[in-house]
């Protein structure tokens, strides 16, 4: 948190030195990310990525949006136009901030670096189907997604009755844990932990976490939970 020295600001612990929420997911021999969070530059040279395929959006916020400008580094690089998902909102305000990125203005000289696909149902993408799960974002709404037995719902503080019924028989799941006190557009810890049991997943990992949370406060999580952390990295059956 900017200008904070709080115990997890201040933290000596790199657990606790975190950046925006983002994730990515390989299958198939590509490489898929979801949102293009302020620190996609400083996350891809941390990880060593070398290829975007494809980019699922959940919603437009700027800390899930912003670092899209640094997916033209991996279009230098292999040179393709890379294929963006996101609903009818999202793009609409994607197109209208970094309309310079979908489209080539006459005589500017920079070429398209994504091409928008508005998404609503479930669609195929490198041979997996992936699911938009709708969720609620305070008074907005914000895409989770399914892919196979792991999901990734990140931005919510409710999750309607029919995005349940998507969410059942999950192997892991990425859930919104923001903090421990209420939050009127995020799920607080409580919030996330209930959520989770009602889907029943066999796994649960917090993620979108503030500073209000030590990573070492994860032992007072229930059986099957956990706190997410920069550079995590699991394997799904």
């Amino acid at each position: 948190m900017v200008g904070c020295n709080c115990r997890v600001c201040s933290s000596g612990d790199p657990q606790d030195k975190r950046t925006r929420a983002s994730l990515l997911i390989s299958y198939n021999d590509h490489i898929v990310l979801i949102d293009t969070s302020t620190d996609l530059r400083e996350q891809a040279l941390r990880q060593h990525i070398r290829r975007i395929d494809a980019v699922l959006f959940t919603h437009a916020h700027a800390d899930h949006v912003n670092g899209i400008d640094d997916l033209r580094g991996f279009h230098f690089l292999h040179k393709e136009i890379i294929p963006c998902f996101a609903s009818r909102a999202t793009l609409e305000t994607l197109l209208s901030g970094f309309s310079y990125i979908f489209n080539e203005n006459q005589g500017s000289g920079y070429t398209p670096l994504l091409a928008a696909h508005e998404i609503s149902a479930p669609f195929e993408l490198f041979g997996k189907t992936v699911i938009p799960i709708p969720l609620l974002h305070g008074k907005t709404f914000s895409f989770g997604y399914r892919i196979g037995d792991f999901a990734y719902l990140t931005d919510c503080n409710a999750i309607p009755e029919p995005s349940l019924e998507l969410l059942q028989g999950l192997e892991i799941m990425v859930i919104d844990g923001l903090r421990w006190t209420e939050h009127p557009f995020h799920f607080n810890i409580t919030g996330a932990i209930a959520a989770a049991r009602q889907i029943k997943a066999t796994r649960t990992i917090m993620t979108h976490l503030t500073h209000e949370i030590a990573y070492s406060e994860r032992n007072k999580l229930p059986s099957g939970f956990e706190l997410a952390y920069d550079g995590m990295e699991f394997n799904l059956q």
